[in-house]
């Protein structure tokens, strides 16, 4: 369920105002109704420490060549980190050192070693010498200038080479060579000696690379700083006071109220006002809904504040599309057993943990019914295997007497049901959200649960060709299309005849949103097709595999079959995403009226680990 929040507010006196917020913070319950931007320096700092641990990784020893080391002090700390930065400061020097310089003999070295210096020199005695190349017109060209004086040089990449003293007048055209700083001994030094302390670097950074830990440690008390400054620059002020605003959990007040007597804090709760958009979306999940909270965390979504809750029938529908879409049994053995691996590895079973305990189960209980066990029909010869399968739903149909078309029409069918119940019971909620408000937009509610009906039998009849009467089927949708344009515009705002105008002018927008209603239903097909097409991959490597399984090819065999399972499971996940989540996060949603603008509960306090 979505917890009751309070509005807060708190005052004291300009004096205790660092008193307020570490108060405020070590309570840990209340959310800023607005956070302004923490200084430059706290933001500035957590960024460069994440950003040096993560070029830090680089350098780290092999997992079982790490040792456990102790968390540094600050001081400690910083003396270590300023070594870090400089050594990352200078290897990124010496790498410009080192490309300049390589760039340079490459540039010198058709030209041979010669001394720089030497030629200096000449130039101090009055000798200007210049280099160039020219092509053979040019070259005859200065022959024939005797106020020219040149020598030709050794030819350099195949072209003519001279050296002119002083230089070449602007109607002679030749590519002057500009005489390098340094030789190319110096040069190569200089590289070998960028090279040693590039060296040296990398060593000062290893060694720092071992303190992971104390870097977490640090990024975690510089986001604590951040967060700290941020609430620092909200709390508004005059000559004597100091406020804050926020939310607080209605379950929590008393809890609010204590620590404000103890800390002798002026303050008052209100309930939030209906306009107020910014209210924060705390969810509190029993054991089995806490379930579906990681996906929640790697989807990023969270129904907003006057929302409904639909986690228990997110999870409930989810995990039915996820043993769907894998599909095979096989697969979710091999899922189980990296499950306890991790819980295992991990020594606790965390909630995702037990999220992917159930999601394999319901696969393995899925591969059971239709017979799929890595894509293999041999799986059917096993007779424990074939007792588990339900004949109607059977992968293998030719071992329970039941055609391939009676087969594909069972699961379709299956799945068109199951869309069906999921779109009604969304708009079942709906309806008992607006029967609460008594909002009479929850007779359109009504239309559409019609309409959902008829679309399913349609889409029986269309797709599997089931036989249906088809006349009451269209008067039902007319009746539910009637029923959403005469009320689809009522709000508990509106008089009737303000929203029986606005559901009127909605007229061809509910025209196009039914035929989209009959477009949501046949969309859960895909359960169908997606878990169809894994299983074709699958018995395509095993035919390719057993094609291979002969003689010395059958380690290659046993590769194909490796490879190919492993590439369908990462396939299979995708599927999960693109479309188990799409039913639920759009088409279910949709009926429900949630468009998943939760924004997170997140009260001020110090944090005991780092926050992404």
């Amino acid at each position: 369920m979505i917890e009751k929040m309070k509005m807060v507010h708190i005052v004291t006196t300009v004096s205790r105002k660092e008193e307020m917020l570490e108060g405020l913070r070590d309570m840990g319950l209340l959310h800023l109704a607005e956070r302004k931007s923490a200084d430059r320096a706290s933001v500035e700092r957590f960024a460069t420490l994440s950003k040096t641990a993560g070029q830090l990784t680089e350098y780290a020893p092999k997992k079982q060549k790490r040792k456990e080391t102790p968390i540094l002090s600050d001081e400690a700390f910083e003396t270590m980190y300023s070594g870090v930065l400089n050594a990352l400061e200078k290897k990124v020097s010496l790498a410009q050192t080192i490309g300049q310089d390589t760039a340079e003999i490459e540039r010198v070295q058709p030209w041979g070693e010669f001394s720089p210096e030497s030629v200096k020199e000449l130039r101090d005695l009055g000798f200007n010498l210049h280099f160039y190349r020219v092509e053979k017109a040019e070259w005859e060209q200065i022959l024939e200038d005797e106020e020219i004086r040149a020598i030709r040089l050794a030819p350099v990449e195949k072209t003519i080479t001279i050296a002119v003293i002083g230089t070449l007048p602007p109607e002679i055209r030749g590519s002057e060579f500009q005489l390098p700083e340094k030789g190319i001994p110096a040069l190569r030094q200089e590289i070998e000696d960028c090279r040693k302390e590039t060296e040296s670097c990398n060593e000062v950074l290893r060694d720092a690379s071992v303190y992971e830990a104390s870097f977490r440690d640090q990024m975690l008390k510089a986001q604590n700083r951040e967060n700290y400054s941020s609430a620092s620059a909200t709390a508004e002020s005059d000559e004597d006071f100091v406020w804050l605003s926020g939310y607080v959990p209605a379950a929590d007040i008393e809890s609010f109220r204590k620590a404000a007597a103890a800390n002798n804090w002026a303050w008052a709760a209100e309930d939030v006002a209906e306009d107020d958009e910014a209210v924060p979306t705390k969810l509190r999940y029993n054991k089995l809904s806490k379930l579906i909270q990681p996906l929640y965390s790697i989807l990023g979504i969270l129904p907003g504040y006057r929302e409904q809750d639909i986690s228990l029938w997110f999870l409930m529908f989810f995990t039915l599309f996820f043993a769907m879409i894998i599909g095979d049994g096989g697969y979710g053995l091999l899922i189980l057993l990296a499950t306890v691996g991790i819980a295992v590895k991990t020594k606790k079973m965390s909630t995702p943990v037990y999220l992917l305990g159930v999601l394999s189960i319901a696969t393995i209980v899925w591969g059971g019914i239709t017979g799929t066990w890595f894509g293999m029909e041999g799986a059917m010869k096993v007779p424990f295997l074939r007792h588990l399968v339900l004949p109607g739903f059977a992968n293998y149909p030719e071992f329970f007497n039941v055609t391939a078309s009676q087969q594909q029409n069972n699961i379709m069918k299956f799945s068109f049901t199951i869309g069906a119940i999921q779109m009604e019971l969304g708009t079942l909620l709906a309806v008992k959200k607006k029967l609460a408000s008594k909002d009479l937009s929850l007779i359109s509610d009504i239309g559409w649960m019609i309409s959902i009906v008829a679309m399913y039998l349609l889409s029986l009849y269309l797709v599997i060709g089931q036989k249906v009467m088809l006349k009451p089927i269209f008067i039902a949708i007319l009746a539910g299309f009637i029923l959403v344009v005469l009320f689809g515009g009522m709000a508990p705002d509106k008089t009737f005849a303000q929203g029986l105008k606005a559901g009127l002018a909605d007229a061809f927008t509910t025209f196009l949103n039914t035929i989209s209603c009959f477009g949501n239903v046949m969309s859960y097909i895909r359960l169908f097709a997606v878990g169809m097409a894994g299983l074709a991959i699958a018995q395509s490597f095993n035919g390719i595999a057993a094609g291979l399984a002969h003689g010395p090819l059958f380690i290659l065999a046993i590769v194909v079959v490796l490879i190919g399972h492993a590439l369908n499971i990462v396939m299979c996940f995708l599927s999960v995403v693109v479309h188990g989540v799409r039913l639920n996060v759009l088409e279910f949603s949709g009926q429900v009226g949630l468009e998943w603008t939760g924004i997170a509960y997140e009260p001020f306090k110090k944090n005991d680990k780092i926050k992404k």
